[in-house]
C-alpha cells in the first residue's frame, strides 16, 4: 500500500448536527475517490464507518470511525464523528488530532444545537473549517435559508463559494464562484457531471456571490488589498492562493453545498478538502516536556524524532484492543520498539495497520501526519504519548466531561457480576465517557453516561459483544443518618444456659459531632469496670450496629460515643458478649438522642443560553435548590446551586426538554444536610418496607 509524505495527507473530520448527513457524505466521498466501488447507505446499513450493530440498527453514529481515500494525488483521512449530544464526547476526542474540519449543515433545518456545539469544538482546537449544507435535494430545501442561519450562527465570514442549481427535487448541481463554472449532475448517484457555463438566470447571483468573495478575501492581505483598489477585482490566481491562505489562517470559511445520498456536489467536496485545507506541517504541535515541565514544539516532519498521540482505543471482542495513533513527527515502522511516555513503559509494536472503517490493512512504516493503527499494545491507552525517551514530549490529552445520568445495573443472571466488570472494563477503554462502579453503601452497581441513549447503548453492547444482559434501575440515593441530641445509656447482655453464659455490660454516652466528622470512640474506662481485652469488643458492636442503621437502614455517623463505665463477670464475659452489648446500647442510646435522616447535597454547574435562565431557576428552586450565584461564559448562563442529589436523579431528560437540547449541567458531591420532616417521612417508611420485603 502507498506510504504518502507529510504534504500530500488531509486529516478531515467531517461534524454537524445528527442526521445532517455526515456519514452519507463520508460515504460518498470514498465511492468519488475510488475507495470503494458503491455508494453505500446508511438505511442499509452497509456504510464503511457506520459498523458497529447498534449503529446498523439505529441509523446513527454512536463512535468515531477512521477512513481515507486518494483524491489529487492527496491521501484523505477522514474522521466520520457522532453528532447525536450523548456521543459528542467521542466527536471532541479525535477532532483533537485533525487538522481541519468539514462542518455538515442541514439545507431544511440549518444551524442545529449540536451543530454550535461542534463548532465550538473546532474553534477549541483551533481547525480551519470548510462547511457543507448537505441535503439540497430534500423537500423544504433551502441554500439561502440554511446560509442565513449560519450567518446568524457563525458570522459572516462563512462565505459561499459555491451557489446551488435548483434546489429540492430540482437540485441537479452547483455553480463554482471561483471558476465561473457550472457542473450539472446526473441525479442517479453516479456523481457523473458535466462542467458547462453559469446557466441563465444564475448569471447575477453567480456576479454577485463572487464579487463578496473577492471582496472578503482582499481583506486578508495588504497586497491583496492593493490589487483590488488597483483593479477593481483579483486574478484568479490571486483569489484562490487568497482564499487558501484565510482558510489555513481560520478568518474565511468556505461555504459548499451537495445532496449526498444523491451523490451531487461531492467530487467538488474533494476538491475544496486537497486544494483549500492545510496539509499537517504548516504548524507545529505543541507539548510538554515531562522532565522539565517546560512548553515544546514540534515541526510535523519526518526529519524530527517520533512523537505519536493516542487518539482512540477500539475494544474488539475478536481482535482485542485496537489503538488509533496521530503520528506527529518522524516516522514509524511496523514490527518495532516504542517507547510510551505518558505510562513509562516500551511497547512492542507488530504491524501499522491503515483502517478503512473496521477493515485493517497492514503498511510498513508511516510518514509523519498520519494515521494509522496498532492492535495488542499492553499499557497505551486513548491519549498517551508515544515519543523518543531522548526528546520527550507529552501532547496533552482531552478531558472528558463527568457523566450527566447515572442508572443502577442488575445482572438478569445470576454470576453474571464477574462478566459485567470484565465487560465494562473493556468498554471504558474505547468509551471515556462511560464510568462504573460500585457504591460502598448501597453495594448497587452504577453504570454513567453522557445520557439516557449513551447508556442503553452500553447495555446494548453488554448483551449483544461480551454475552450479558442486565437490567437498568434508577439508583438508589445513598441517604445517611446522625443524631440532634444527647444520650446516656446502659447496655447490658445477659444470658444464662447449662455450663458457661453470657455477660456484658456497658455504660455509654452518645453526642453529635460536627457534618462530615464521622465516628469517634473514647474510652474513659477507669478501675478496671471492664477488662481492657473486651473494650474494642463494645466499639465493635457500636460501629457494626451503625452501619446497619436505626431510622431506616442507613449508616449513622457524625456522632461520638465515651465509654465511662460497665460490670463484666469472670467466667462468663467474652468479646461476642461485650459486642452484643455495645449494640444494644447503641440502639437505646440512639432512641433518646433525636435521630435525624440526612441526604446528599450536590454542587451543580448548569450551562445553557441566556433565555432559558429563569426557567432553569425556577426548575431548580422547585427541586429544593438553593442558588449559589450566576455568571455569564461567552453568550451562554451559568447557573450555580446546591441541590439534593434525589431531587437530581432524572434531571438530564428535564435540562434537555426545558432547553431544547442546548444546555447541559455537571454535578459533584457537597456535603449531606438534614432531610425535611415531611419528606424524611416518606423515604423511612419507603425503606422500611424495602427492608421487610427482603427479610420475607
Amino acid at each position: 500500500m502507498r506510504v504518502y509524505d507529510t504534504e500530500s495527507i488531509r486529516n478531515v473530520g467531517i461534524i454537524g448536527h445528527g442526521t445532517s448527513g455526515k456519514t452519507s457524505l463520508t460515504s460518498a466521498l470514498l465511492f468519488d475517490s475510488g475507495a470503494i466501488n458503491r455508494l453505500a447507505r446508511v438505511e442499509d446499513g452497509n456504510t464503511v464507518t457506520d459498523y458497529e450493530e447498534e449503529e446498523v440498527e439505529r441509523k446513527i453514529s454512536i463512535s468515531s470511525a477512521l477512513a481515507h481515500c486518494e483524491w489529487d494525488r492527496k491521501k484523505i483521512n477522514i474522521l466520520d464523528t457522532p453528532g447525536y449530544r450523548p456521543f459528542l464526547n467521542d466527536t471532541r476526542l479525535v477532532l483533537r488530532a485533525a487538522d481541519a474540519a468539514v462542518v455538515v449543515v442541514d439545507a431544511i433545518s440549518g444551524v442545529e444545537v449540536q451543530t454550535e456545539k461542534v463548532w465550538e469544538f473546532a474553534v477549541e482546537f483551533n481547525l480551519p473549517r470548510i462547511l457543507v449544507v448537505n441535503k439540497m435535494d430534500r423537500d423544504n430545501a433551502s441554500f439561502d435559508r440554511a446560509l442565513e442561519s449560519v450567518h446568524e450562527a457563525f458570522g459572516r465570514s462563512c462565505v459561499p463559494i459555491q451557489i446551488p442549481i435548483g434546489s429540492e427535487r430540482e437540485f441537479t448541481g452547483v455553480i463554482d464562484i471561483l471558476s465561473g463554472k457550472a457542473h450539472r449532475f446526473e441525479r442517479d448517484g453516479s456523481g457523473k457531471f458535466q462542467t458547462v457555463d453559469v446557466p441563465a438566470g444564475y448569471q447575477d447571483a453567480a456576479r454577485e456571490a463572487r464579487e463578496k468573495l473577492i471582496e472578503m478575501v482582499a481583506e486578508s492581505s495588504d497586497e491583496l488589498m492593493e490589487k483590488f483598489f488597483a483593479d477593481g477585482t483579483l486574478s484568479a490566481p490571486d483569489l484562490l492562493a487568497g482564499l487558501k491562505k484565510s482558510v489555513t489562517a481560520r478568518t474565511i470559511f468556505p461555504v459548499l453545498c451537495s445532496s449526498a445520498t444523491l451523490n451531487i456536489g461531492v467530487p467538488q467536496i474533494l476538491d475544496a478538502i486537497a486544494e483549500l485545507l492545510p496539509a499537517p506541517g504548516v504548524e507545529k504541535v505543541r507539548g510538554t516536556n515531562p522532565k522539565t515541565n517546560e512548553p515544546v514544539e514540534r515541526a510535523v516532519s519526518g526529519s524530527e524524532p517520533y512523537a505519536a498521540y493516542v487518539v482512540k482505543t477500539v475494544a474488539d471482542p475478536f481482535t482485542g484492543r485496537i489503538s488509533i495513533i496521530r503520528l506527529y513527527s518522524g516516522l514509524m515502522r511496523s514490527d518495532t520498539t516504542y517507547f510510551n511516555q505518558t505510562k513509562g513503559k516500551t511497547e512492542k509494536f507488530g504491524p501499522l495497520q491503515v483502517l478503512q472503517g473496521k477493515t485493517m490493512t497492514p503498511v510498513g512504516e508511516v510518514h509523519a501526519g498520519d494515521f494509522f493503527a496498532v492492535t495488542k499494545l499492553r499499557e497505551t491507552t486513548t491519549g498517551d504519548t508515544l515519543c523518543d525517551p531522548s526528546q520527550p514530549v507529552v501532547f496533552p490529552a482531552v478531558e472528558v466531561p463527568e457523566p450527566s445520568i447515572t442508572f443502577a445495573i442488575e445482572p438478569k443472571a445470576r454470576g453474571d457480576e464477574d462478566k459485567i466488570s470484565n465487560a465494562l472494563s473493556r468498554i471504558a477503554e474505547e468509551d471515556a465517557a462511560i464510568k462504573y462502579n460500585r457504591d460502598p453503601q448501597t453495594k448497587q452497581l452504577l453504570l454513567a453516561g453522557s445520557g439516557q441513549l449513551h447508556v442503553e447503548v452500553t447495555v446494548a453492547k453488554l448483551r449483544k459483544r461480551y454475552g450479558v444482559e442486565v437490567i437498568l434501575k434508577t439508583p438508589k440515593v445513598p441517604y445517611r443518618e446522625t443524631i440532634r441530641g444527647t444520650s446516656d445509656v446502659q447496655g447490658r447482655y445477659k444470658k444464662q444456659t447449662g455450663g458457661h453464659g453470657q455477660f456484658g455490660d456497658c455504660k455509654i454516652k452518645m453526642e453529635p459531632l460536627s457534618r462530615g466528622a464521622g465516628f469517634e470512640f473514647a474510652d474513659e474506662i477507669f478501675g478496671g469496670a471492664i477488662p481492657r481485652n473486651f473494650i474494642p469488643a463494645v466499639e465493635k458492636g457500636i460501629i457494626d450496629a451503625a452501619a446497619r442503621g436505626f431510622v431506616a437502614g442507613f449508616p449513622v455517623v457524625d456522632f461520638r460515643v465515651t465509654l465511662y463505665d460497665g460490670s463484666y463477670h469472670p467466667v462468663d464475659s467474652s468479646e461476642l458478649a461485650f459486642k452484643v452489648a455495645g449494640s444494644m446500647a447503641f440502639k437505646k442510646g440512639m432512641e433518646l438522642a433525636q435521630p435525624v435522616l440526612l441526604e446528599p447535597i450536590m454542587n451543580v454547574d448548569i450551562v445553557a443560553p441566556q433565555e432559558y435562565a429563569g426557567d432553569l431557576m425556577g426548575d431548580l428552586t422547585s427541586r429544593r435548590g438553593k442558588l449559589q450565584g450566576m455568571d455569564i461564559k461567552r453568550d451562554m448562563q451559568v447557573i450555580k446551586a446546591q441541590v439534593p442529589m434525589a431531587e437530581m436523579v432524572s434531571y438530564a431528560p428535564v435540562l434537555t426538554s426545558m432547553t431544547g437540547g442546548r444546555g447541559n449541567y455537571h454535578m459533584e458531591f457537597s456535603h449531606y444536610d438534614e432531610v425535611p420532616a415531611h419528606i424524611a417521612q416518606k423515604i423511612i417508611e419507603e425503606a422500611n418496607k424495602e427492608r421487610k420485603a427482603e427479610e420475607e
